[in-house]
């Protein structure tokens, strides 16, 4: 086997280690699942599988429809290429229907539809748990501009359509979900791109006609099986066969 390449970072469901060429990085997905700003632990077997596969789904989706993402290239079963970036030091989150926090802090019931997609920012510390933050903040504490967030809101709810229609089209309800931002230079011109993943960890997945949750819920509130429910948006939306029944590594190859 090849020597394993120099880490550069890890985090709580993936590393990053040195890419074969300069401004790349290989994203290798691991099998941990965490909640609650990591205070819920465990190891889903499969789930990194799952979410480098579906990953590489909705990033290569994103790029037929020209929305920049720093996905490359699947290289196997667990790990992609992907683009270096400079991380803006926030999750973006987009809200189409009342869940999680924001029913919570509002009183809304949760799958209330709301007027309109909402964006939300929260910084990315994990010391402080993520805390919810307003374009003031990040405009003043200089972790973006304001054409920058500009052209993050413009860049999300272009991600929200996509994957609202995509999910739709195979019964499942996009209630909400996260995606990071990268830097990429071309000499001294920036551009945004979307980068860090896509997948079931960071979205809320209904089924349409029943609400059984389809995403990492089904971890934090102890309502079954998190492999079945990644293993079946990964069917519907063809990315497994329609009947796997579990996964092997001859389906994902």
């Amino acid at each position: 086997m090849a020597p394993r390449r120099k880490k550069i970072y890890e985090g709580k469901a993936k590393i990053l280690y040195e890419g074969p060429e300069p401004g790349t990085l290989v994203q290798y997905f691991k099998d941990d699942a965490t909640a609650f700003n990591a205070q819920k632990k465990a190891t889903i077997e499969g789930k990194g599988v799952l979410n480098n596969r579906l990953s590489e789904y909705f990033m290569t989706g994103l790029t037929n429809i020209g929305i920049p993402n720093h996905f490359i290239r699947r290289l196997n079963m667990r790990e992609q290429l992907i683009r270096q970036v400079e991380i803006v030091p926030l999750e973006v989150i987009v809200r189409n229907f009342a869940a999680g926090s924001i029913a919570k802090r509002l009183g809304l019931e949760e799958g209330t539809a709301l007027p309109r997609p909402i964006v939300e920012y929260s910084y990315k510390n994990d010391e402080l748990g993520d805390p919810l933050v307003p374009e003031e903040y990040i405009v003043a504490f200089g972790w973006a501009n304001q054409q920058d967030l500009d052209d993050i809101v413009s860049l999300a709810l272009r991600v929200n359509d996509f994957l609202s229609g995509v999910f739709y089209g195979v019964g499942i309800k996009l209630v909400d979900f996260k995606i990071e931002i990268g830097r990429i230079w071309d000499g001294d011109f920036m551009r945004l791109i979307v980068a860090d993943e896509i997948s079931p960890d960071s979205c809320r997945l209904w089924d349409v006609k029943t609400g059984q949750k389809l995403d990492k819920d089904v971890f934090r509130r102890d309502l079954g099986s998190l492999t079945d429910a990644y293993t079946e948006v990964a069917k519907r939306l063809g990315v497994l066969p329609a009947n796997a029944t579990n996964i092997k590594p001859t389906l994902i190859n």
